[in-house]
C-alpha cells in the first residue's frame, strides 16, 4: 500500500444497529450501511499497522476485514464498548515472547489494569495469551513519520480523548468518535485538518455525545477535507439522513476505506 488508510471497523453506538429489541425503520433496514457494530477504526501505513479502540465486536471486525497484524492499539477512553473486546488481541500475541503496545492516557490504563488484572498483572505470559505491552500516551506518539496526538474532549465524567493523526508532516485524520465538546486547545490542533471523523449520535441532543447538528457546527468552524459522522445510533437512518447533510460532510459506515 502507499499512503494512509483509514478502515471503519465499526461506527455504532454503545449498543449498536440493530439494537435488541427494536423494530424501528433503521433496526429493520435492509440497506447494508445501517447495520453498525461498535465503533472503532483501523488506521495504516506503509509502515504501521494501528487499531483506534477494542470493543465487544473486536472479533467479528477482525474476520471481516482480515486483520493478521497490529502494531499497537490506541484507546480513546474505558468505556465497555470501546474496551471489551481486549482479549480477543490474543491473537496477536501468540508466542510466548509476543506483546502488543497498548497506548492510552495513564488514567485509562489504571482502569484497564482493574477491568483485565489478568492480562496486565504480568502473570500469564503464555503462547495464546494476550500479553499487552501498557505505555502511557499523554503528549504525542512518534514512529517513524507518522504522529499521534491525543486531543482531550469531554464526554461525561471520564477522561476521554480522542487522536489527531499526522503523516509526512501534515494534519490527515482527526478521528474524535465520543466527544460533546472540545475545548479551544483541542479546536485549534484540529483546525485544518484533511478529514475530520467526529460523534454524531443522533439528530436530538444529549448530554454526552454530540448531535449531528452539533458534528456539522464543529465541522464548519475547523473547515476539513471532509467530514465524516460516526458512533451513530438507530435515529440516523443512513439514507435519510445523509439527504439532510451539507457537502463535505458524510455518514460513515462499517467497512468504509478511505485513502487520505
Amino acid at each position: 500500500m502507499s499512503g494512509f488508510q483509514l478502515t471503519f471497523l465499526g461506527t455504532g453506538t454503545s449498543v449498536g444497529v440493530p439494537m435488541i429489541g427494536c423494530g424501528c425503520a433503521t433496526c429493520v433496514s435492509e440497506d447494508p450501511r445501517d447495520q453498525r457494530l461498535r465503533s472503532s477504526v483501523l488506521v495504516e501505513t506503509p509502515e504501521l499497522c494501528l487499531l483506534v479502540d477494542a470493543g465487544p465486536d473486536l472479533r467479528q471486525q477482525c474476520l471481516r476485514e482480515k486483520i493478521s497484524r497490529l502494531d499497537g492499539v490506541l484507546i480513546t477512553h474505558p468505556h465497555a464498548d470501546h474496551i471489551m473486546g481486549l482479549d480477543d488481541l490474543r491473537r496477536f500475541t501468540a508466542g510466548k515472547d509476543d506483546t502488543l503496545r497498548v497506548f492510552a492516557r495513564a488514567s485509562c490504563l489504571e482502569a484497564l489494569k482493574k477491568m483485565f488484572f489478568y492480562v496486565f498483572n504480568g502473570s500469564n505470559r503464555y503462547p495464546g495469551y494476550f500479553k499487552p505491552d501498557p505505555r502511557a500516551l499523554e503528549e504525542k506518539l512518534t514512529i517513524g513519520d507518522l504522529e499521534v496526538i491525543p486531543i482531550a474532549v469531554e464526554h461525561g465524567n471520564v477522561e476521554c480523548v480522542g487522536f489527531l493523526f499526522r503523516y509526512a508532516g501534515n494534519s490527515v485524520l482527526a478521528y474524535l468518535p465520543d466527544c460533546k465538546r472540545i475545548p479551544q486547545v483541542g479546536m485549534e490542533a484540529l483546525s485544518g485538518v484533511d478529514c475530520l471523523v467526529i460523534d454524531a449520535l443522533r439528530p436530538r441532543p444529549h448530554p454526552t455525545h454530540m448531535s449531528i447538528e452539533e458534528a456539522i457546527a464543529i465541522s464548519a468552524e475547523l473547515c476539513p477535507g471532509t467530514t465524516w459522522l460516526t458512533h451513530l445510533s438507530h435515529e440516523v437512518l443512513h439514507a435519510r439522513e445523509q439527504k439532510e447533510l451539507p457537502s463535505g460532510v458524510n455518514i460513515a459506515y462499517d467497512g468504509l476505506k478511505l485513502s487520505l
